[in-house]
Formats: structure tokens, C-alpha cells, sequence
């Protein structure tokens, strides 16, 4: 039985068009979901390293402004439809721990013929700064560890014993604010650790006004034939293979990427050190997202890029507010207020009013020159007034 969809990514977000979360927030949920029902059957064998293609994503945007909730909610129903096992939103540690070693199954391996043991679970978690607690490097620490798959992860229980969990598998989604993010990490958690494993998502504002946000006949037919391709590609398991044309891009895409960082920013070393780490799997779910061969091609590696790019235009302004500049935190939310005020931008006059509680004359002026040095702000002339909206980026 072939699949329904030329592409399961694509019909995902043509069935959530018309809801208000913008586009990257339902493209990265639709990744989420695929990298939350291949689970540790599949797999990318890379020299001595093994690739799996789980994924931390998080949605970030301005509390109320961009629909993190909306954008994640038919995800939740995609998984709890194929029985995928989901962490609670709210849990200690020690019941995490116990969840992931339930989440045992077994799957045979369809090379050596033998069972292997695996304990694959998604964590989904629409407010994640409450799912993580405030500062609680322990649990940063399990899923920095949690990320690279380990076969076997061994943890101390309250009774001084150990236990083992095989085949450990956790994928990730959530949503959260910069200024959750600001609140509930340190500066030295920012960078490395857990964070360089996450592929924030960050906008400003929703896609598009939607007041009627109801399906179509053809958006719940295509909701069936998203539901059915998903079946099938939950059914994927063993080894993805590569043809010359993924490894001759890949190789030139490497080799480029070490001297051409997306960005500067110490916030993101660690990210950019596990670049490449994310575009082999979201390489892997791409494939999966459009066909059952798992050989990954050269369209493959292109479009991981692409999506990958594409995304960290907006990345840095994921941690705006974060750093140890004293007036961080208002000069981000400068920064989103003149953002989401677009090409119409936005007069001084304005600027220091809805600001008049956070800085005074000096310290908006202060800010002011420092986005307009930083490259950030168009300094035009509105209506007679001094206004500023955010440069464009040359192609």
C-alpha cells in the first residue's frame, strides 16, 4: 500500500492553513511529530557515531503573540491517536525517570534477526519553563544526556540501588517566552548543555488573523490521509542508507559551514558546534516525511538547510533580554515592538510612551543608538518624528 501524501510535512501544514500560529511554529511541530513516532527504530550509522532522529524543538514567542498553544494542539492529537507515549506536563524528576524506563518495547532487528530493547517517549509540554522548574540543573543535566540516545542510561533510586534504562530514546517539544527563558536559566546554562541541543523557534507575532478557524471537507479529508501516512511511517524501522549525491553535499556543506557560522553570538556556541548533528536528523525525518525507502538523497540534506536556515534568522532573538547588559530586558522588548510593527514602523514618541516605566530619556536614547549600531533599526522620518522599523536583511 502506497502512501496517500506526496509528503507528510507538506500536507501537515497545508491541513493547519487556517489557523492563526504562523508557518515555522506548524512546520516544526509537523517534524516533531515524525521524529516522535520513528522512535529508536530507526537509525543513521555515520563511522563509529550512531544518529537518531530525535529532536528538542521549542517555539518561543512574546507571551499572547504568536499562538504557541494553537500551533501545537493538533500535533497532541496526531500522537495520542497512535498510542505514542507522552511524558506528563508536570512531573518530578524521579517520576520522569520512572515513565522513560516503562516506556520499554522491543522491536526486532531486521539485519541480525535479534530483539532489541528500546524506551522511546516524547515529552510535550505547551508551557516548557513549568515542565523544567526554575534553575533545576539536574534535570537539564538528564535530558542533556537523553539526547544522544545512550543505549543503556543508569540512574541511583532513592534506595541506593541502581537501574538501567535501555535504549534510551526521548524527543522533545515545548513553548515558552523569552522572559520564562530569562527567569528560569542561568546566564552560564545559556550556550552549552541543554540549550545547544534545542532548536529554538522564535517569531514575533502570529501568521495571519483567523476569526473562523474551522475545517473544511477537504482539510478533514486530508486530516484521514495524514493520519493514515503517519501509521505507516511509524511502521519505518532499521537503518537509513545514504547515495553519493547526500554524501557529496554533505561533505561540501560541512567543510563550509566550520568558517561560516549562521550568526556570532557566544549564546549559541554550543548550537553551532551540533549544527551539523541537527541537519543529519532532520535529514532523516525529511525522508521519512516523503517516502518509505530510507535512503537519504541528495533533496534530503538540501531541504534539512534550508529549513534549518530559514530558522535561525530568527533564532537570536530567543534569548533577547538574556546577557548581562543591565537594561537587557527592556532593550528586547524594544527590539519585538518595533519588530511587529513592520514597514509602517514606530515613532520615537511612541516608543518612549509605551516604555515610560522601564527607561527614562537617557536610557532609550541609549538603546536606541545601540540597535541603530548594531544594524538592527531603520531611522526614517514619520509624520515629521524620528521613527525607526527593523532593517532588512540584503539577499
Amino acid at each position: 500500500m502506497s502512501r496517500q501524501l506526496n509528503d507528510w510535512i507538506d500536507g501537515y501544514v497545508r491541513y493547519t492553513d487556517n489557523s492563526e500560529p504562523p508557518k515555522m511554529f506548524r512546520l516544526w511541530c509537523a517534524i516533531s511529530i515524525i521524529a516522535s513516532v520513528l522512535q529508536r527504530k530507526c537509525r543513521l550509522e555515520w563511522g563509529t557515531i550512531t544518529f537518531y532522529p530525535n529532536m528538542y524543538v521549542v517555539l518561543v514567542a512574546p507571551s499572547g503573540k504568536a499562538r504557541k498553544g494553537t500551533a501545537m494542539a493538533p500535533a497532541l492529537d496526531f500522537l495520542e491517536d497512535l498510542n505514542i507515549k507522552l511524558a506528563a506536563e508536570a512531573i518530578t524528576r524521579e517520576a520522569l525517570i520512572r515513565e522513560l524506563a516503562n516506556a520499554n518495547s522491543t522491536d526486532p532487528n531486521i539485519e541480525t534477526g535479534t530483539i532489541e530493547f528500546h524506551s522511546s517517549m516524547t515529552i510535550f509540554s505547551p508551557e516548557l519553563t513549568v515542565f523544567l522548574g526554575y534553575n533545576n540543573e539536574q534535570l537539564m543535566s538528564d535530558l542533556t544526556d537523553w539526547y544522544d540516545c545512550r543505549n543503556k542510561w543508569t540512574y541511583r533510586t532513592k534506595n541506593m540501588g541502581t537501574d538501567e534504562i535501555r535504549g534510551v530514546y526521548v524527543n522533545l517539544i515545548g513553548a515558552t517566552t523569552p522572559e520564562l527563558i530569562r527567569d528560569t536559566m542561568s546566564l552560564k546554562a545559556i550556550g552549552g548543555g541543554l540549550t545547544s541541543r534545542m532548536i529554538f523557534i522564535y517569531e514575533e507575532d502570529k501568521g495571519k488573523v483567523v476569526p473562523a478557524p474551522f475545517l473544511t471537507d477537504a482539510e478533514i479529508g486530508l486530516h484521514s490521509q495524514l493520519k493514515a501516512d503517519l501509521e505507516r511511517l511509524h511502521m519505518l524501522r532499521g537503518r537509513f542508507e545514504v547515495t553519493e549525491g547526500f554524501l557529496s553535499y554533505w561533505t561540501e556543506w560541512y567543510l563550509a559551514q566550520e568558517h561560516n557560522p549562521p550568526f556570532n553570538d557566544s549564546r549559541f556556541s554550543g548550537y553551532i558546534e551540533r549544527r551539523p548533528n541537527h541537519i543529519m536528523k532532520l535529514s532523516m525525518i525529511l525522508n521519512a516525511s516523503r517516502c518509505d525507502r530510507m535512503l537519504l538523497e541528495q533533496q534530503d540534506i538540501e531541504r534539512a538547510v534550508r529549513v534549518l536556515e530559514a530558522t535561525e534568522i530568527k533564532m537570536q532573538q530567543t534569548f533577547s533580554g538574556v546577557g548581562k547588559y543591565s537594561h537587557a530586558d527592556t532593550l528586547a522588548q524594544v527590539m519585538n515592538e518595533i519588530a511587529i510593527r513592520g514597514s509602517s514602523g514606530i515613532t520615537q514618541e511612541e516608543l518612549s510612551y509605551i516604555f515610560r516605566n522601564d527607561a527614562n530619556v537617557q536610557v532609550m536614547r541609549e538603546i536606541i543608538d545601540s540597535l541603530n549600531i548594531s544594524g538592527f533599526l531603520d531611522v526614517f522620518t514619520k509624520d515629521g518624528k524620528e521613527s525607526y522599523k527593523r532593517k532588512e536583511k540584503e539577499e
